[in-house]
């Protein structure tokens, strides 16, 4: 196929590119710079501006971009948080449902924290969608897409938990603490944390531009969540470091404000329903396997994580 990825240089974004390459498709990669030959496509989002042009002949697309999340929520870091997702995405859905001859399929990036904080609520696709500012704007992300939604393009939004990777994304920073001895859980350690390894993010995400008989909402996360308590544990365990500091919730507030409240304190306990009833298979399940596949195991575990 022919492949258009917004976000191409990101984490999510340049594992999945290397994959899809990989496997013989041809990747178009949507860029805020001036392109550089015919495998590039310029546009702006802050600008509202898309070369259309270059999405002539693309069979699907994958939109991955978004402004980082770890900072403090300023005033004006919610609005580049926001309309880095909205903005773009509704002038590419645009864009593609104004096309003469359309892609079959939009995979559209959005994250599990569009539920919001649940506690120990078993969540899935159907479940009720949360109030707060990150829930709102993966609602407004979503709602982006109808434009391609109505023009009949098959439309996929990417429920993502917390990517782990070596490479980038949460895991390095979460890693520091426990690098130098003082690693912990983060809180109380009981809120739900639902994450998934960057190896089956890529793998889900192919699997899904194939999925024809799937749309809407897929949460792209691991079939076993664990409460932050157990992260961090199984952290220490595979690095062979202790996890003997926590982080008292406070703390987090006065550092992070409303981030840490909406991100690294909010509780979801999210299962993969729609992509197991689908048929995919998860490479890396569990947590310790994922962590070890992502190459940060270190001596000799400080204690069983169990």
């Amino acid at each position: 196929m022919v492949i258009a990825v917004s976000g191409s240089s990101g984490l999510i974004g340049s594992a999945l590119t290397a994959a899809l390459e990989a496997r013989g498709h041809a990747i178009r990669r949507l860029v805020r710079r001036p392109v550089r030959g015919p495998d590039e496509i310029s546009w702006d989002p802050e600008r509202e501006q898309l070369d259309a042009r270059g999405l002539e002949g693309v069979d699907a697309v994958v939109n991955l971009a978004g402004e980082n999340l770890s900072r403090r929520w300023t005033k004006a870091a919610r609005e580049r948080i926001r309309s880095s997702r909205v903005n773009g995405t509704t002038i590419l859905a645009r864009a593609l449902a104004a096309m003469p001859s359309k892609p079959r399929v939009m995979l559209s990036g959005s994250a599990v924290g569009i539920y919001g904080n649940r506690g120990d609520e078993i969540l899935d696709e159907a479940s009720e969608l949360g109030d707060d500012f990150l829930a709102s704007v993966c609602k407004a992300w979503e709602a982006a897409t109808t434009p391609a939604t109505d023009a009949g393009i098959r439309v996929v939004h990417l429920r993502t938990g917390v990517v782990l990777s070596k490479r980038g994304g949460a895991l390095p920073k979460m890693l520091l603490p426990f690098r130098l001895g003082v690693g912990g859980r983060l809180g109380s350690g009981g809120q739900w944390m639902s994450w998934i390894a960057l190896a089956d993010v890529v793998a889900a995400l192919a699997f899904l531009l194939r999925a024809e008989s799937v749309s809407g909402p897929v949460d792209v996360v691991a079939p076993n969540p664990v409460t932050n308590a157990e992260f961090t544990r199984t952290i220490a365990y595979v690095v062979g470091r202790p996890a003997i500091f926590p982080v008292p919730r406070f703390a987090l507030a006065l550092l992070l404000g409303q981030m840490g409240e909406d991100t690294v304190l909010a509780s979801q306990r999210v299962r993969a329903r729609r992509l197991l009833e689908n048929g995919f298979k998860f490479k890396l399940p569990t947590l310790e396997g994922a962590l070890r596949d992502a190459g940060i195991g270190g001596g000799r575990p400080a204690a069983d994580p169990q």
